[in-house]
């Protein structure tokens, strides 16, 4: 089922399929900002990621010497949520273990994600509470895909990033998905970084180490586009299909992808978050559209 919030900026949509936003359009302008999943490119608007971040080695993981299989970035995108709040400007939703779920990740969980509009602001809350007697192994993240160009008349070539207060980037290099230890650093002009195709030439652009607290996707010509804000988060990433020229995905997560050397215990996974009994886990960012 979509749900709708809407003030006199803009006006969201979100499906209770993994919770996933999936429109949010400008009542002024009617610019739809968020890529409409065309199944001919790639068939998802903003997937939520857990219980895993990235790609597992060898698509598996074990846990208390026992293997399970995950697929890239995890099942919570592919299943139903239950909407447990609903307001013109407030949705939230919530996923819980079942019997399916504990065959592939064997952790009892309650997965809430919440969106607050508050004017030209989309809040992204989520919350993981652990009501087991074991520790919970996991990870999240956020993969919105943002339109680019977000005109007829633009190219995905008239936009740039913006990242606040910096003059350099340290990326991460992938290989099949997996991280590489080879880093490379990018130079910015002013703090920008032009976008084209060739940014993309080996996947995704991965950032470790805290470095992403703000970037924007926008238009040269127009100034037009979208901030995200992910404070305290340590890992990010910035991806489009190669090719494409159509969208781009700005995610903020708490995880990574397995590095190239991982060992698959996912109590040792890099990025991975220990939560004791009883605990919650909470964090949040913001999309501003401008």
């Amino acid at each position: 089922m979509v749900y709708e919030l809407k003030n006199n900026f803009l006006s969201v949509k979100i499906n209770s399929f993994g919770a996933e936003l999936c429109s949010v359009i400008s009542n002024e302008t009617n610019i739809e900002y968020i890529w409409q999943a065309d199944k001919r490119i790639w068939n998802r608007h903003a997937p939520n990621l857990f219980p895993i971040v990235g790609k597992l080695k060898d698509g598996t993981y074990t846990y208390k010497n026992k293997s399970y299989q995950l697929p890239q970035h995890g099942f919570a995108r592919d299943n139903e949520f239950i909407c447990i709040e609903n307001s013109d400007s407030i949705v939230a939703f919530e996923l819980t273990a079942n019997e399916k779920l504990l065959t592939v990740f064997p952790f009892h969980f309650s997965l809430q994600i919440k969106y607050t509009l508050v004017q030209n602001n989309l809040k992204v809350s989520y919350s993981v509470f652990n009501p087991d007697n074991n520790s919970l192994y996991f990870s999240i993240g956020a993969h919105p895909a943002f339109n680019c160009p977000l005109k007829d008349d633009e190219t995905f070539e008239d936009f740039e990033f913006i990242f606040p207060n910096k003059n350099s980037l340290t990326i991460n290099e992938l290989n099949d998905g997996l991280i590489a230890k080879q880093t490379k650093t990018i130079e910015l002009h002013d703090h920008k970084l032009s976008v084209c195709e060739k940014l993309f030439d080996k996947d995704a652009l991965v950032f470790t180490g805290n470095q992403i607290d703000e970037v924007q996707l926008i238009s040269k010509k127009t100034k037009k586009g979208v901030a995200l804000k992910s404070l305290n988060w340590p890992y990010f990433g910035i991806w489009t299909k190669k090719q494409t020229s159509q969208f781009v995905c700005l995610e903020p997560w708490f995880g990574i992808a397995d590095y190239e050397n991982a060992t698959g215990d996912l109590t040792t996974k890099t990025g991975i978050i220990k939560l004791e009994p009883e605990q919650n886990f909470d964090c949040e960012f913001e999309l501003i559209f401008m």
